[in-house]
C-alpha cells in the first residue's frame, strides 16, 4: 500500500463485528417511524473524520467502519492525477468497497481550488472528477469549502456561476453537483447579505443540490433548518450530522452534545435527504475511531 498524506482544506473480521455489535448494544432495534432507517436511509460517515486512521491503514480501518454499522461512505482527498482514492486507483477502491460491503454516493472534491482559475481548468478538473466518480458509482461530485480570501459576496456570485457550469457539465454522465455549507456561509455581509442565500437563488435547484451540515446551521444560521428546508423542499439532498458541545460550541462525537437530532427527522420528507452523514472533524474524547463508534451507537439507538 503506497504512502499518501492528506489535509481537507488542502488537500470481518468475525471478532471485529462482534465487537462492534457489543459497543451497538447488541440485538436488533425497533425502527422510528420517523427515522432514517424508515426512510431507508442508510448510516454514512464522511471519511475525513478518520483521516489518521485511513492514512495509517486504510483497509483496516474500512473493515471497522464497515463492522460498526457504516454503509456509504463520503470521500475526501482524490488525486486527479492517478484518478486516486487512499493511495489506491478508483477501480481498486470500488472493489475494496464492494468486498466490504460499503458503497460512496458522493464525496467532497477540491472544486474550490478552481473558483477563479481559467474555465477550461476547471472542466478539465471536473473531468476527473467525473470519471472517479462513475467508477465508484457516486451521485453527486460536492463543492465542501471555500477558503478565507473567497468569502465575498463577489465570490459568491462567481460560486454561483461555476456551481451551474458544474452541474451541467455533469449532467450528460448522470451526476450532480452540490454545495456543502460551514459557518461562514450563514454571516451578514454587506446590506445584512448572506453568501448562502445567493447559492440558494442563483443556481440550478435540478443541476446543483445542497448538502446541508446541520452543526453549522445550528450553530451560525438565524434561520432554522426547518425554515431553510422550507424555502426550497426537497433540494437538500444530503446532511451532515456531527454534535456541538455546550459550552466550547465546537465538535463532539452524537449524543455527548446538545443538538436535538431527533427535531430534524419529520422533515426528512420536506428536505429531500437521499443520503446522510456521521462527520466530527476534530476535539476527539479518545481517538477517531472511538468516536465513529459513539456516534455510530447514537444513530442506531435514537435516530434509525
Amino acid at each position: 500500500m503506497p504512502n499518501y498524506s492528506f489535509g481537507r482544506r488542502r488537500f470481518f473480521q468475525r471478532g471485529a463485528a462482534a465487537g462492534a455489535l457489543a459497543l451497538l448494544g447488541g440485538g436488533a432495534r425497533a425502527a422510528r417511524a420517523d427515522g432514517f432507517k424508515a426512510a431507508g436511509l442508510e448510516m454514512g460517515l464522511q471519511l475525513y473524520t478518520v483521516r489518521e486512521p485511513m492514512a495509517k491503514a486504510p483497509l483496516e480501518s474500512l473493515k471497522k467502519i464497515a463492522a460498526l454499522g457504516y454503509r456509504n461512505l463520503e470521500i475526501f482527498g482524490f488525486d486527479p492525477a492517478t484518478l486516486g482514492y487512499y493511495g489506491w486507483t478508483a477501480a481498486e477502491f470500488k472493489r475494496v468497497l464492494d468486498d466490504l460491503g460499503l458503497r460512496t454516493t458522493t464525496g467532497h472534491y477540491g472544486l474550490s481550488g478552481h473558483l477563479e482559475t481559467p474555465l477550461p481548468e476547471l472542466r478539465a478538473y471536473v473531468d476527473r472528477c467525473a470519471e472517479g466518480a462513475r467508477v465508484l458509482g457516486q451521485r453527486y461530485i460536492t463543492w465542501p469549502w471555500l477558503p478565507p480570501a473567497q468569502r465575498t459576496l463577489r465570490h459568491y456570485e462567481l460560486l454561483a456561476e461555476r456551481l451551474n457550469l458544474i452541474g451541467e457539465q455533469l449532467e450528460p454522465a448522470g451526476l450532480k453537483t452540490a454545495y456543502h455549507n460551514h459557518d461562514f456561509d450563514f454571516l451578514p455581509q454587506e446590506g445584512g447579505k448572506l453568501g448562502y442565500d445567493i447559492v440558494m437563488q442563483k443556481t440550478d435547484p435540478k443541476r446543483v443540490k445542497l448538502q446541508i451540515d446541520l452543526f453549522w446551521s445550528e450553530h451560525s444560521s438565524k434561520r432554522s433548518a426547518h425554515d431553510l428546508f422550507s424555502l426550497q423542499p426537497g433540494r437538500f439532498t444530503m446532511w451532515h450530522i456531527k454534535d456541538m458541545d455546550g459550552v466550547k460550541r465546537q465538535y463532539t462525537e452524537m449524543g455527548n452534545g446538545v443538538i436535538d437530532f431527533t427535531k430534524f427527522l419529520p422533515d426528512i420528507k420536506l428536505s429531500g435527504v437521499e443520503e446522510y452523514f456521521v462527520e466530527q472533524g476534530d476535539y476527539f474524547a479518545v481517538d477517531p475511531m472511538t468516536s465513529v463508534a459513539t456516534s455510530a451507537a447514537f444513530v442506531k439507538k435514537t435516530l434509525e
